[in-house]
């Protein structure tokens, strides 16, 4: 299985989703524990949540598991959030502080992970933003994510429903940010700028409007679109369908800023 799915479109934006991903080899497989064996941190149904939103957006799509190594991690693994619970490059715990492993993964299985999937998933994401960047004289990066509404291990109490991150509005024209914020704002749903996911590696290294590239961070409670945060993290047509509107708000705000862009 490639490690990375290219859609292209012919739209501005694009939709990046690294954590979608289930695909883990049969020897990294085999030293999951059983709990890790879950996968029970995956952004569950991204792709199919997002499809058809932007029906001309390029899709960068990661197929492997977080778990094998995380594609929205810096690749020296460097902490995002410094003095805050997370997890790394590869996760050793889960987001509930739980092993994943009987066998940790050491140095050297660990850079080749990062070979096989971390480096072949941001090439294909420089390149798609790099040629849509030229096509258009500049790209929107939208990071597409999901999570359990309650991690106490991540943070206190109920996560807000939508949760924009830009990196403090160091990663997008400010016009991006607050036409998704004012779409959050027109909706049903509870939503923060910045609060307690700012943007990943993925906004913050390419986020850079003064080379045109604007990047922006979505991260979704689960409880929006799910039938259960619990296994088997079943998807709710029903449920999913309200969002989508929300999220269709958010896109048309974002394509409103694109006049300002060029």
């Amino acid at each position: 299985m490639s490690p990375v799915t290219v859609v292209r479109g012919t739209s501005p934006i694009v939709l990046a989703q690294p954590h979608s991903g289930t695909f883990v080899p049969a020897d990294i497989c085999a030293k999951l524990t059983e709990r890790g064996a879950m996968l029970a941190d995956t952004d569950w149904h991204i792709p199919q949540l997002y499809d058809g939103l932007v029906p001309q957006a390029t899709v960068v799509r990661a197929e492997f598991n977080r778990y094998v190594i995380d594609a929205n991690r810096p690749p020296d693994g460097a902490s995002l959030y410094p003095g805050q619970n997370t997890t790394g490059l590869v996760p050793l715990v889960d987001f509930e502080n739980r092993p994943l492993w009987h066998e940790e993964p050491d140095e050297n299985e660990i850079a080749r992970r990062r070979e096989a999937f971390h480096a072949p998933y941001h090439a294909a994401l420089r390149a798609e933003l790099d040629r849509v960047r030229a096509a258009h004289g500049f790209a929107v990066l939208y990071d597409c994510h999901s999570i359990r509404s309650r991690l106490p291990f991540l943070f206190q109490g109920t996560l807000p429903d939508l949760n924009i991150g830009t990196n403090g509005g160091a990663t997008c024209g400010q016009a991006i940010e607050r036409a998704a914020a004012i779409a959050c704002a027109n909706g049903p749903y509870s939503y923060v700028v910045n609060g307690r996911f700012r943007g990943g590696w993925t906004t913050r290294h390419y986020g850079h409007p003064g080379k045109n590239i604007h990047a922006i961070q979505m991260e979704i409670a689960q409880s929006t679109y799910l039938q259960s945060e619990e296994t088997p993290f079943t998807f709710s047509p029903d449920k999913a369908a309200d969002l989508r509107d929300t999220l269709a708000e958010i896109f048309d705000g974002i394509e409103s800023t694109f006049g300002d862009l060029t």
